[in-house]
């Protein structure tokens, strides 16, 4: 316990808004989060993608978007991403509120080609016109896109998933089984946690995949993603993407940026072996999962 409490940090309380603009910025962010009018057709919602009642993805290797072209990475979950140094795989978005607008003008996505005719749609709708200005009180345009993309981020920040992990990390000896104690215990001391640590057990920092020669040689995935490359232009970072949250993982599949792996034992068993040069034992192999299953949180209401 002591080990892990100087990695992981425990997920806090929920906190919602203090005052009252803040507090309906985050109702009208739930609400845009499942709103159809944000996809050029009336098709598609950010809870298409990242449905709130499956942990936040759809469980395909690649979502399609409002008129049925797939995108080209695995959708990460929503869930506890407000603690991630960046988003996307290759985190070209700063935060939640930069996020928020990619997606809606993404054409494999959302597809929306011109903000004004989204922002009329809302503007039709008497219940934005009032939700935009309780949320935005003091703006001289309360019904904006930036002011869209600061109600999703809004909305998400509240989006956390406190686990037994959680409880254990505050002291509580019994929240844990006694395999899943050893799987922790041997996902510190092979190694694991130095990349995926932090509140978000994980999502902190960018690593390459692999260490050891490359991703597709572990998980058998036909795609060659450069990862932070193809953001950056930096060739150091050919291969280099965000080390995801394992916050939830056991609910999350398929994994990588690829979805190349839909086993999550096969998933661990290609980490080891791409990140620490390590093949897992059985016994270590089934006691990593286990402690994984801990990660699993209770989804807001």
């Amino acid at each position: 316990m002591e080990k892990a409490q100087t990695y992981f940090n425990p997920l806090p309380s929920v906190k919602w808004a203090g005052s009252e603009a803040e507090s309906w910025r985050v109702r009208l962010g739930e609400k845009l989060f499942k709103e159809v009018l944000l996809s050029q057709n009336k098709t598609q919602s950010c809870n298409s993608c990242h449905p709130l009642d499956a942990y936040g993805v759809d469980g395909k290797r690649f979502s399609k978007g409002a008129f049925g072209e797939e995108g080209t990475r695995n959708t990460p979950t929503v869930y506890n991403a407000v603690f991630n140094l960046a988003q996307f795989w290759d985190g070209r978005a700063a935060d939640l509120e930069e996020q928020a607008l990619f997606p809606i003008f993404n054409e494999r996505e959302m597809a929306i080609r011109d903000s004004a005719v989204l922002l009329g749609r809302l503007q039709e709708q008497e219940v934005y016109r009032g939700l935009f200005a309780k949320a935005f009180p003091d703006a001289e345009q309360p019904l904006s896109m930036s002011n869209l993309a600061k109600a999703l981020a809004a909305f998400e920040e509240t989006l956390l998933t406190p686990s037994r992990f959680d409880r254990y990390l505050l002291g509580d000896e019994q929240a844990l089984s006694e395999k899943e104690k050893k799987g922790l215990a041997y996902f510190l001391d092979l190694g694991c946690s130095p990349c995926h640590s932090g509140t978000g057990v994980g999502g902190s920092m960018y690593q390459p995949f692999g260490v050891v020669g490359y991703y597709w040689d572990y998980t058998g995935s036909e795609m060659r993603d450069e990862g932070r490359y193809t953001f950056t232009g930096d060739p150091s970072e050919r291969y280099w993407f965000k080390v995801p949250s394992l916050r939830n993982v056991a609910k999350t599949a398929p994994y990588f940026h690829d979805g190349s792996v839909s086993d999550l034992a096969k998933a661990v068993q290609a980490m080891a072996s791409a990140q620490l040069n390590r093949p897992l034992e059985k016994e270590e192999l089934e006691a990593l999962l286990a402690f994984l299953e801990s990660l699993t949180g209770e989804l807001p209401d």
